[in-house]
């Protein structure tokens, strides 16, 4: 299917190494753009259909194809008839990788704008969220892993630095009534042995013993 397609449109190849771009495209005709990306980086983008009449919605001729080859012609991405789409994929070999948009034949003719946006590397860093988990490669499922890891010794040192404060609080309101206590039990214990000695003391006068 993608040969005879190829072979009935007109293809134009662009060499651009920008990051986000807006072109345009005729149907029946097909416009490659190629970024050269190093092995084991991540690129992630989208691309969309501007719609020149927010009102309507696209009629169904307005569709793109697309696909995404490595530097060696294996896929990496592929898509058919869309609106709109994000991809992500890491690159596996260096070299320059080459996203070629086709739309079918239409009688009669009509040209649809692209906006897409395709970053790579560190630029990728922003969009990693459109990354599925099953494209990433082991290191960086690894790096996720433990990063994750790091976020979740964090919280728990929180969490163990706010039971510390607590017990610390519940330490000194116990120390307080503790001392509270003693107080009193000591006043009280003052108290019963002076009416124990005053009542011996009349005892004894009461029997002249003193």
């Amino acid at each position: 299917m993608w040969r005879c397609i190829t072979a009935l449109t007109t293809v134009f190849v662009t060499l651009v190494l920008v990051k986000g771009t807006r072109f345009e495209i005729k149907t029946g005709t097909t416009k490659c753009i190629t970024d050269d990306i190093q092995s084991n980086s991540l690129s992630v983008g989208k691309y969309t259909i501007i719609n020149p009449h927010q009102d309507y919605p696209l009629p169904d001729s307005h569709r793109i194809n697309l696909r995404i080859t490595s530097p060696h012609g294996s896929n990496c991405h592929y898509a058919d008839k869309r609106e709109s789409g994000t991809f992500a994929f890491t690159a596996y070999e260096d070299g320059d990788y080459m996203a070629c948009f086709w739309v079918a034949k239409h009688n009669p003719s009509a040209t649809l704008t692209i906006e897409f946006d395709w970053r790579s590397g560190l630029a990728a860093k922003d969009w990693s969220k459109v990354a599925k988990r099953g494209q990433l490669e082991m290191m960086e499922v690894d790096l996720k892993k433990l990063s994750d890891t790091i976020a979740i010794i964090h919280d728990e040192m929180y969490y163990l630095r706010e039971r510390e404060e607590s017990m610390q609080i519940l330490i000194r309101s116990t120390n307080a009534k503790m001392a509270t206590f003693s107080f009193f039990s000591l006043l009280v214990c003052l108290v019963v042995v002076s009416i124990q000695l005053w009542h011996l003391k009349t005892f004894f006068e009461k029997k002249k013993v003193i």
